[in-house]
């Protein structure tokens, strides 16, 4: 196997192992819809030859956003844009997925103002100090439940293949998991199965009311002193894969999306995605981290460490020189 083997997950045939990472484009409007600029991006992002292109973290309630001009799907009038999006994508001959996100407590007050987390702490960050967010109540979190299955319906009205849960990189989902944010004493904390909770409603939900295929973006671990071990993630997995999840799609946790500074080189995150798989979960698993060669590529799938690479700045820079360089050169060795 190789970057070109394809692969079959769930319904859905992809044409090979290259995935576009979700990358925030800041393309959208204030109020989180399409502008022509997103559609350009999308399409754009499409010339790259990738098997799996996925939409940008987009928003699932407007109490929810990250930062200005992010994406949203958080109302029906967010489909048509949406949809237009899914199309440009699937013209390329590539599957579709879009990444649903909630901030939680990580934003500033600028952008939310009514930051809540599910208990109350304030989000380490790599990058800059957070303000402290008031703790959810469980009404809060039935809202935010719900909130995440309806968005997940506009996507599937839109014609999407796949739909991502983002939590990871201290998101809301995120805060729930790792025990630095989540210390609560009901159903939704003290054990990492009650810390899962959540997160495992949403999955079964969805599947329960879409034929959508269910990713979830993870953190290998939360690389913080009493955040999240890798052996919690693999719990963590297990339980998502019986709710219905067919890709894990691995990634950096807590503190946010930047490199580790001890880590250096291509696949600074793939030893969290071969860790995973390595442990046996019965799941496809995508491996992330300033992967850009097909030699990398290839040595990570050949070796196991991943089954799909995500690719992200690489693509950015130019997706048909990519494609070109890594998808088109030794396609018929």
């Amino acid at each position: 196997m190789n970057r070109f083997s394809s692969l079959t997950i769930s319904k859905h045939v992809l044409k090979n192992r290259l995935v576009v990472a979700p990358m925030a484009s800041q393309t959208s409007t204030l109020d989180g819809k399409v502008t022509d600029k997103t559609l350009r991006h999308y399409a754009n992002l499409a010339q790259s030859q990738a098997g799996l292109v996925m939409v940008e973290y987009s928003f699932v309630a407007f109490s929810g956003r990250s930062e200005p001009n992010q994406l949203g799907v958080h109302d029906d009038d967010c489909i048509a844009g949406i949809t237009a999006i899914a199309k440009a994508i699937h013209q390329a001959g590539a599957k579709a997925g879009l990444q649903l996100t909630h901030c939680g407590g990580k934003a500033q007050l600028d952008v939310c103002p009514d930051l809540m987390g599910p208990s109350g702490i304030t989000v380490p960050a790599y990058d800059r100090i957070l303000p402290t967010p008031k703790m959810m109540t469980l009404n809060d979190i039935a809202v935010l439940k719900k909130q995440f299955i309806d968005a997940a319906k506009r996507v599937e009205l839109a014609g999407f293949d796949f739909v991502e849960l983002h939590c990871a990189h201290g998101y809301g989902l995120n805060q729930f998991l790792s025990p630095l944010t989540n210390q609560r004493d009901d159903q939704y904390g003290g054990s990492q199965r009650n810390r899962a909770r959540l997160i495992v409603e949403i999955i079964e939900q969805i599947k329960q009311q879409t034929q959508l295929s269910i990713m979830v973006r993870v953190p290998g671990q939360d690389l913080y002193p009493q955040g999240l071990t890798q052996m919690q993630i693999v719990e963590s997995c297990e339980y998502f894969i019986d709710a219905g999840v067919v890709i894990l799609d691995v990634s950096s946790g807590i503190g946010g999306w930047n490199r580790p500074k001890e880590r250096r080189g291509e696949g600074f995150l793939v030893e969290e995605a071969a860790y995973l798989k390595q442990a046996g979960l019965q799941a496809c698993i995508i491996g992330v981290g300033g992967i850009e060669t097909a030699n990398y590529i290839d040595t990570a799938i050949e070796n196991q460490w991943l089954d799909l690479a995500a690719v992200g700045r690489a693509i950015l820079k130019g997706p048909q020189a990519f494609a070109e360089n890594v998808m088109m050169n030794g396609i018929n060795q």
